[in-house]
């Protein structure tokens, strides 16, 4: 299994740096504003309420979920979508969009977080009602995606997976699921596929929260090249305001896995994480928090790991939203070669008439120069309603530094927006 990177749009390669990838991305964007253009808008009969980032096939399309919209009416306002965007033919200018499949209830109501695709095209996800399902490409001469249902996670396996699944070579996937478990608190679990001759895929708790060790697991996990896995929780810890984890797996001839609570944020170091963790390939993490930070408005962080002969993981705040230039951040990071990091924050920014507190940034962090240590923040988009307004997850980026997300509300139609913010 693999998630779509490194592939051709436009004559321009995105790339998905929110896990495996870390700061390995090879884009740059200068530190000056971009010039932000809305590349389609939801209207609720295509989707309202985009919810994950993006992914990009190879032959350039981005696929992505709404949380609502569609066309069913068995939920209320649309029980959600699939999507496919496809960029313009040669001289035009307009996106197009296809509904791969609505969602019903029975189907699952509600998808969050990121796909997951696989060499053959497939698209795999999970909904807020606990379904993890799969999705696939038309077969030849037909036109429509087929759904299949995986797994229907329960209040005994972990209910609700907000964050994004991870996927390993051999077909697993691994998730976090907000509450559930033993102790309702949330678990990380593992879907595997069927063994030779059967059907069904097997659900395992793998971690059951407690609220010390961590509650509501609402990021997705990313994994280190020997399985150990790494997520954040948005409640519970030491102080309460959540955590940042690390799940490995069982010893030789053990079965257990075992949960170690790297750091809990205290409010002033950030509080309530919810975007997934990126890693720069030593050892240390990135990531945002909600909430927390000087003026409580969130933060950007990194966490290295522990020094030779210590124990005790050391966060450093890199910076803390102030409202001008952006307010609770819940999309994680991404990351260019040089080791400078890129994201979203719900609201703030550039203050309208219809967003008095701000709807919502687009920002860069500039890593120090040498032998300095203050990074440098810099707004490179404000949305103003008409262009999005809340933009709660990850960006992508193309070669060429060009950003690439979605607002959760916002455009023509109030249902949402993708955008495009270029130099």
């Amino acid at each position: 299994m693999c998630r779509f990177g490194e592939n051709e749009m436009n004559t321009k390669t995105l790339l998905w740096a929110t896990a495996f990838g870390g700061l390995a991305a090879l884009f740059a964007l200068p530190a000056s504003a971009g010039t932000l253009t809305v590349l389609a808008s939801f209207d609720g009969k295509n989707g309202s309420n985009p919810d994950g980032a993006l992914i990009v096939s190879n032959t350039g399309e981005l696929y992505g979920t709404t949380f609502s919209g569609g066309a069913s009416t068995t939920c209320s306002g649309g029980c959600g979508t699939v999507f496919d965007l496809t960029p313009p033919a040669l001289g035009e200018t307009a996106w197009s969009e296809t509904v791969l499949t609505s969602f019903n209830g029975k189907n699952g109501a509600g998808p969050q977080g990121n796909l997951v695709a696989d060499n053959a095209g497939n698209l795999f996800g999970a909904t807020e009602s606990g379904t993890i399902f799969r999705l696939a490409p038309p077969t030849a001469g037909k036109a429509s995606w087929s759904e299949t249902i995986l797994t229907r996670l329960t209040s005994k396996t972990g209910a609700d997976p907000l964050g994004s699944l991870l996927s390993d070579n051999a077909g697993n996937f691994y998730g976090a699921a907000v509450t559930g478990g033993a102790l309702g608190s949330g678990t990380v679990f593992k879907l595997s596929p069927p063994s030779a001759g059967k059907t069904a895929w097997t659900v395992s708790v793998l971690v059951t929260f407690d609220v010390t060790n961590g509650r509501n697991p609402s990021s997705g996990l990313i994994a280190d090249s020997t399985g150990n896995l790494y997520g954040m929780t948005s409640e519970g810890g030491a102080f309460g305001d959540g955590t940042v984890f690390e799940v490995t797996p069982p010893a030789t001839g053990k079965k257990g896995w075992t949960e170690t609570v790297l750091t809990s944020f205290n409010g002033t170091n950030g509080a309530s994480p919810f975007g997934g963790l990126i890693t720069d390939g030593k050892g240390n993490f990135y990531g945002t928090t909600s909430a927390g930070g000087t003026s409580n408005n969130g933060t950007v962080f990194k966490l290295s790991p522990p020094a030779a002969g210590n124990t005790t993981w050391s966060e450093t705040v890199l910076t803390s939203f102030n409202g001008k230039d952006g307010q609770y951040p819940t999309g994680g990071l991404i990351a260019d070669s040089a080791g400078n990091l890129y994201g979203t924050t719900q609201l703030g920014g550039a203050f309208t008439t219809s967003c008095i507190v701000g709807c919502g940034t687009v920002f860069k962090l500039t890593k120090p120069a040498t032998g300095k240590t203050a990074w440098k923040e810099t707004v490179l988009a404000s949305f103003n309603e008409k262009n999005g307004f809340i933009p709660v997850n990850n960006l992508i980026a193309d070669s060429a530094g060009n950003l690439y997300g979605t607002t959760y509300m916002g455009g023509a139609f109030g249902s949402g927006t993708m955008f495009e913010v270029t130099r």
